[in-house]
């Protein structure tokens, strides 16, 4: 049997009550199963859910962005970051690598800059209101490409 394309819409709720990001009154969220293509925790608790189907579904950290590392943490003197007239707050890519973790300026100092490269929703456990949209079988040019096609999906 083909993996399943899932088409989802979502409001993603943070542990003080706080709404992150919603897809409601945009295109849904849609994904291959197995792909890897959304947070680990939130696609095991889709697994089963039919069309029309609607799930509060809470997501422990470790199975969202995971746990925050301390080791991503680093003091940087200013002539080692590429951007210059840093803020706090601001983020910024060091390589042209579109895959390269974003570091977040948590701190300026009269010399160093204080990185993080940790995701910034590391460490949070999330809520998602969810209703599955639709649900159908992967086509074989999708299973082949590693993604979904059509609707929502890449487009070649």
């Amino acid at each position: 049997m083909n993996p399943r394309v899932v088409s989802f819409h979502y409001t993603l709720i943070d542990p003080s009550g706080q709404t992150l990001d919603s897809s409601i009154g945009h295109e849904p969220m849609t994904y291959m199963e197995g792909g890897q293509q959304i947070i680990p925790g939130l696609e095991r608790q889709i697994q089963g859910l039919k069309a029309k189907d609607k799930k509060k579904i809470q997501v422990p950290a470790a199975e969202a962005y995971g746990l925050r590392d301390d080791r991503f943490v680093m003091d940087v003197p200013f002539e080692k970051i590429p951007v210059k007239d840093l803020k706090v707050g601001q983020q910024f890519q060091i390589t042209t690598d579109k895959n390269s973790p974003p570091f977040m300026v948590t701190q300026i100092t009269a010399t160093h800059a204080v990185l993080d490269a940790n995701h910034p929703l590391a460490g949070v456990d999330l809520t998602f209101d969810v209703e599955i949209v639709e649900i159908r079988e992967a086509t074989a040019e999708e299973m082949k490409h590693g993604h979904v096609h059509g609707a929502g999906g890449h487009h070649h």
